[in-house]
């Protein structure tokens, strides 16, 4: 019986590593890739400290941008896809949240060192630190290469 491995994807080059990894593993085992991107909608309001309104993201648009940044970073690899079943998932909220409902089940949870956040001195972002931490399977945590 084929396998699931989840990888998060937020289209930095450390996602795209953890997706090539993922892959590559897939191949191995036979089992299928879940690409997962989240988005969430910022809170808003206004306020007399932030001058912020409500409404002022427009939150269709955020999705798309959600939308096109996995499929993105999917077709990156597209060439590397071959043979090995590649399901892109959209999720709205929080990374490391989304990624450990989707790990449920799943055979593997790979994610890369670091994403688009922004404390560079780091050697784990926040979502694989907390995914290290407490998903539900295994988990790979991919070094960048260069």
């Amino acid at each position: 019986m084929a396998g699931r491995i989840v990888v998060g994807v937020d289209g930095s080059d450390g996602s795209v590593e953890a997706l090539r990894w993922a892959l590559r593993e897939a191949r191995l085992r036979g089992d299928s890739v879940e690409a997962i991107h989240s988005w969430h909608y910022p809170y808003a309001a206004y306020t007399e400290i932030t001058g912020m309104a409500a409404g002022v993201v427009d939150r269709a648009e955020l999705e798309k941008l959600g939308q096109e940044v996995l499929q993105e970073t999917v077709d990156r690899v597209a060439d590397e896809a071959s043979g090995v079943e590649v399901t892109p998932v959209l999720v709205q909220g929080g990374a490391a949240a989304a990624l450990l409902e989707a790990a449920v089940g799943a055979d593997l949870l790979v994610v890369g060192t670091r994403g688009h956040g922004g404390f560079t001195g780091l050697l784990l972002g926040s979502v694989s630190q907390h995914a290290v931490h407490h998903a539900p399977c295994p988990v790979v945590v991919v070094p960048m290469t260069h």
